[in-house]
């Protein structure tokens, strides 16, 4: 485990030593705070007490599209630098270089969904008397757990590819697939329909999690594709440490 926080430190700061990460992180911060003074506005004039939903629900779309340019480069920049030989000779295991690149594109984007508490917490202020805030616990425990998925995911494609723009367009395309599977579930009958639904990112959140419901088959859905994910990750070093 010493490599896997060695090699998580090192990409966590390597993330605020780049501009990149910084316009990743300040855009995430400018949509989402436009969409909660929009959303409060609205709220103002329609006289009605708003939930924290206003800023999860965006937020959790905001994140698919932030994730890919987040884990472009963990794995593909290594390829492209030829520093990947480097690491295949290093006393480091496979499962322990891609974990921990997952682990420290992971700690970045929850420290972005850390400061996005503000808003919660100045909503919570406005409202009387408070928000929900077992809603805000499942919403943003939903926000944690995609967001592990979403980075594994973004790891392991980048285990494949030398290209940080490909990296970016494939893992976005898998993420809009996941998140919009089960939209066809009605066309492909009912047993196809559910398994569709099954695999549906967008399932196992909005129907549990963002409305306060806290349903372990969801935990370990989200849990199980990070695992899969880093596995199948590891298997791509593997495969290229015996060429």
């Amino acid at each position: 485990m010493r490599n896997v926080w060695t090699i998580a430190n090192r990409e966590y700061k390597l993330y605020f030593s780049t501009p990149a990460a910084y316009m990743i992180a300040a855009m995430v911060f400018l949509v989402i705070g436009i969409i909660f003074y929009a959303n409060i506005n609205y709220a103002l004039i329609q006289q009605f007490a708003p939930s924290a939903e206003i800023v999860i629900g965006p937020l959790v779309t905001i994140l698919i599209f932030a994730s890919p340019a987040i884990t472009m480069r963990l794995m593909a920049e290594e390829q492209r630098l030829g520093t990947m030989e480097l690491l295949l000779t290093a006393p480091v295991r496979d499962w322990e270089l891609i974990v921990g690149k997952w682990l420290g594109g992971f700690l970045f984007m929850l420290t972005i969904i850390a400061v996005t508490l503000i808003y919660p917490l100045v909503l919570n202020r406005m409202v009387d008397p408070g928000i929900d805030q077992g809603l805000l616990i499942s919403g943003y425990l939903g926000l944690l757990l995609i967001t592990s998925a979403l980075i594994a995911i973004g790891v392991m494609v980048s285990s494949f590819f030398s290209n940080q723009i490909a990296v970016f367009f494939a893992t976005l395309g898998i993420f809009l697939v996941l998140w919009l599977i089960s939209t066809p579930a009605q066309a492909v009958g009912a047993a196809g329909g559910e398994l569709l639904k099954f695999f549906d990112f967008s399932e196992h959140f909005y129907n549990t999690l963002y409305i306060g419901i806290i349903d372990l088959a969801d935990v370990i859905y989200y849990l199980s594709i990070t695992a899969l994910a880093l596995f199948l990750g590891t298997m791509s070093v593997e495969t290229r440490r015996w060429r």
